[in-house]
C-alpha cells in the first residue's frame, strides 16, 4: 500500500514568523514540522510505503502515486484542506480526512472524505488500516475511549525534511487541569493529562539527535498540567543534555503559575528550556474571573513574568481582547502591559468562540455569535464573537490601533530595555557557530537596521545591553522577531486606509493603462472583483513567441497592486506559449513576498508545463475533468 500524507499550507499568521525566516535566517521554509503525520506514519503498517509532504516547504505532487491520501487539518487550514480532498478524490484516490478540525467537527468532513479520522490516532488509525486492506473501511472512526500515551510509537522524524524547519517537534503530554472557557484542549484532551515515559522521550530525542536537530519544541499544550510527571521529565532533559553536551535548545507551552514554583523553575534551566509560551490574555482580574482563567489570579502577573526572565527564560505570550469585562479602554492597558512586561511576541488575539468550547455554548445561548463568520483564526481582524461593552467595529479598530502601537520601533525598543531589567543569562545550550552568527546578523543590518533609517538605529543603538556584552546576541534576536511582528502587522493588520492610500479604482486604471497593448491583442483579460474580498484578475493567453514581453510589463503593475494595496491577485494561465515558462517563473519569483494573497489558476491541459510552488502561492486545485 501506498500512502502519501499531506498537511495543507497554513495561511500566515503572526506565529509564521516569515519576515525573519525569508530575510534573516535563511535555510528554514517554516517553524515547525507535521508532527502529527510523523505519528501517523509511524502507526501505519511496517509493509506500507508512506511519503509526508508539507505544503509548507514544498509543493503537493498532483500526480500521486498512491493508494491512499490523508490530509490532516487544523482549523486555520480547512479551506485548503477541502480543496486538496476534492483535488485527490476526483484523481480516483482514496482519500482520509483527519487533525484536530476533524476530531471537533467530523460532521464538515463527510461528503468531502471517503474516511473521517476524528480523535487521537493510536488506536482508530490502525484499525482503519486493516479495515483498508481488507476492503471493507468505515466511513468514520472516531475515538471515544481514551488512549494511553505508552501506546504512542516514535513519530518517523526520518520522513520530514528536518533542515526546512526551525524547530522539531515533541509531544511529552496531553490535556490540561484547568477550565479556561475558550481553549479547545479541554473538549479534546481532557482535563487530566495524560503523559509518555521518559524513555519514550529518550528514544524520540535519539532519533532527532541523530538526524542533526538542535531546537525542540515540547507542543505540550501546558508542559506543567501534571507537576509530579513535569519534574520526572525534566530531571531527565537535565540529566540527558549534560550526558550529551547540551545538544538541543528546548522550549514549550506552560501555564504562569510556572513561575510560582522555585523547583520547577530550577529544574527548567538545568534542562535547557530556553523559552516558554504562557496564555496571559489579560491584566485586567475580572476578564480572568470571567473566562476561568483562574491560575492567572491571585498573583502579579508583571513580577511572574519577570520571575520567568531572572531564571534565564525567554517569554512568548498570548493575550485577548473582547472578553464581557472588556471596554473601550482595555486596549491601553493591555499595551501598557506588555511594554511594561517586556514581551516581544506578544499574540493578541480577538476573543474567538472555537466549537464545542464552553464560550462557543454560551454565546450561542446569548444569540452573540456571529454566523458569517467560521471561527478558525484568532491572529486576524475578525471574529465570530460580538462584544458586550462595546460596538463590533470598535473592537475591530481598537485592536488594530493597539498592534500598530506595539510594533514601532520605540516600542520594539521599549519592550527589550524592559526585559533586559531583569533578566538573566540564558540556558545551557547549543550555541550558533561564528559563521553563522555573522550571517544572521550581516542579514539583520542589511534587511531589518539599515532600511528603517537613522530613527532606527537609534532605537535599536540605545536598546542594547553594553554593560552585558554576553546578551548581545539575545537582544538582536528580540529585534528580529519585532520586526517580523512589525512586518506582518503592516501586511495583515494594519487598516486599510493606512495600507491603500489610492482607491482599488485608481490602481485598476493605472493596471490596466501599463498592460493596453496585450489587452488589446487579446493576450490579457483584466476585471476587478470587490464581493466578497477585493481581488484583482488577469487571464493570460499567450500564442506567440513575442508575447514573452508581456510578463516583463506586468512585473511592475502587479507589484504596485500588491504593494500598494490589501487585496488579492488572481492569475488565470489559460494559454501559455512554449517559450513562455522561463518568464512566467521569474515573475512568480518577483511576486513572490505576497504569494498569500495570489491564486494562481492554471488550465489542466498545461499542468506538465507549468510548476508553481503552492508553498509560496494559492494554487487552485480545480477537479481533473475542469
Amino acid at each position: 500500500m501506498r500512502l502519501l500524507l499531506i498537511n495543507p499550507r497554513f495561511p500566515e499568521s503572526f506565529w509564521s514568523f516569515r519576515w525573519a525566516l525569508e530575510s534573516v535566517v535563511p535555510g528554514h521554509k517554516t517553524v515547525n514540522p507535521p508532527l502529527g503525520l510523523a505519528t501517523i506514519a509511524a502507526l501505519s503498517p511496517p509493509g506500507w510505503e508512506v511519503r509526508i509532504v508539507d505544503e509548507n516547504i514544498e509543493s503537493v505532487p498532483l500526480h500521486p502515486n498512491a493508494d491512499v491520501v490523508g490530509i490532516c487539518g487544523m482549523g486555520v487550514q480547512f479551506r485548503r484542506q477541502k480543496e486538496l480532498l476534492a483535488y485527490y478524490r476526483s484523481r480516483g484516490c482514496y482519500t482520509v480526512a483527519g487533525g484536530s478540525y476533524a476530531s471537533l467537527c467530523p460532521e464538515l468532513y463527510q461528503d468531502l472524505a471517503h474516511t473521517v479520522i476524528s480523535g487521537e490516532a493510536e488506536y482508530i488509525w490502525p484499525r482503519f488500516c486493516r479495515d483498508f486492506e481488507a476492503g471493507r473501511p468505515a466511513p468514520v472512526y472516531q475515538e471515544t475511549g481514551v488512549v494511553s500515551l505508552a501506546d504512542s510509537p516514535v513519530p518517523r522524524f526520518d520522513l520530514l525534511q528536518v533542515d526546512r524547519y526551525q524547530a522539531m517537534t515533541v509531544q511529552f503530554s496531553r490535556g490540561c487541569p484547568f477550565l479556561c472557557e475558550f481553549c479547545d484542549i479541554i473538549v479534546m484532551f481532557g482535563r487530566k493529562p495524560r503523559t509518555k515515559s521518559v524513555e519514550q522521550i529518550r528514544r524520540e530525542l535519539e532519533a532527532l539527535r541523530t538526524l542533526g536537530a538542535r531546537n525542540v519544541f515540547f507542543v505540550d499544550d501546558n508542559l506543567v498540567g501534571d507537576k509530579r510527571q513535569a519534574r520526572e521529565l525534566l530531571r531527565f532533559l537535565g540529566a540527558y543534555q549534560r550526558e550529551h553536551a547540551y545538544p538541543f535548545r528546548f522550549g514549550t507551552e506552560a501555564s504562569l503559575n510556572l513561575a510560582h514554583d522555585a523547583e520547577l523553575l530550577d529544574l527548567f534551566r538545568r534542562a535547557g528550556m530556553s523559552w516558554v509560551f504562557v496564555g496571559i490574555e489579560s491584566p485586567d482580574e475580572a476578564s480572568l474571573r470571567e473566562t476561568r482563567k483562574l491560575q492567572n489570579t491571585g498573583h502579579d502577573l508583571l513580577a511572574s513574568v519577570r520571575t520567568l526572565y531572572r531564571h534565564g527564560l525567554e517569554v512568548y505570550a498570548g493575550f485577548i481582547v473582547g472578553f464581557d469585562h472588556d471596554t473601550v479602554d482595555t486596549f491601553e492597558r493591555q499595551y501598557e502591559f506588555i511594554q511594561a512586561s517586556g514581551t516581544q511576541a506578544a499574540m493578541v488575539g480577538l476573543l474567538t468562540a472555537a466549537p464545542r468550547t464552553p464560550l462557543h455554548q454560551r454565546l450561542q445561548r446569548e444569540g452573540r455569535l456571529r454566523n458569517e463568520f467560521h471561527a478558525v483564526d484568532n491572529t486576524r481582524p475578525d471574529t465570530n464573537v460580538l462584544p458586550r461593552q462595546m460596538s463590533y467595529e470598535t473592537l475591530v479598530t481598537g485592536y488594530r490601533r493597539l498592534y500598530r502601537q506595539l510594533t514601532t520601533d520605540a516600542a520594539i525598543a521599549g519592550r527589550l530595555r524592559q526585559k533586559l531589567r531583569y533578566f538573566r543569562d540564558p540556558a545551557p545550550g547549543p550555541r550558533r557557530s561564528l559563521r553563522e552568527s555573522s550571517s544572521i546578523l550581516h542579514r539583520f543590518l542589511r534587511h531589518g537596521l539599515l532600511p528603517g533609517g537613522p530613527r532606527r538605529l537609534w532605537h535599536f543603538l540605545r536598546s542594547l545591553p553594553w554593560l552585558r556584552p554576553h546578551l548581545m546576541a539575545a537582544a538582536v534576536e528580540d529585534w528580529i522577531v519585532g520586526l517580523s511582528m512589525q512586518d506582518y502587522v503592516r501586511r495583515h493588520i494594519a487598516s486599510a486606509e493606512q495600507s491603500n492610500p489610492l482607491p482599488l479604482t485608481v490602481l485598476l486604471r493605472r493596471v490596466e493603462a501599463a498592460l493596453h497593448h496585450f489587452r488589446q491583442k487579446g493576450s490579457l483579460r483584466v476585471a476587478l472583483v470587490e464581493e466578497p474580498a477585493a481581488r484583482l484578475i488577469l487571464s493570460i493567453r499567450t500564442h506567440h513567441a513575442e508575447d514573452a514581453a508581456l510578463f516583463r510589463r506586468i512585473r511592475g503593475p502587479l507589484e504596485g497592486w500588491l504593494r500598494r494595496s490589501r487585496a488579492g491577485l488572481t492569475l488565470y494561465l489559460e494559454e501559455l506559449h512554449t517559450l513562455h515558462t522561463g518568464e512566467l517563473d521569474r515573475l512568480l519569483q518577483r511576486l513572490a513576498r505576497y504569494g498569500d494573497r495570489i491564486r494562481i489558476v492554471v488550465h489542466e491541459h498545461l499542468r506538465e508545463r507549468v510548476h508553481v510552488d503552492s508553498s509560496r502561492f494559492e494554487l487552485a486545485l480545480v477537479p481533473a475533468q475542469g
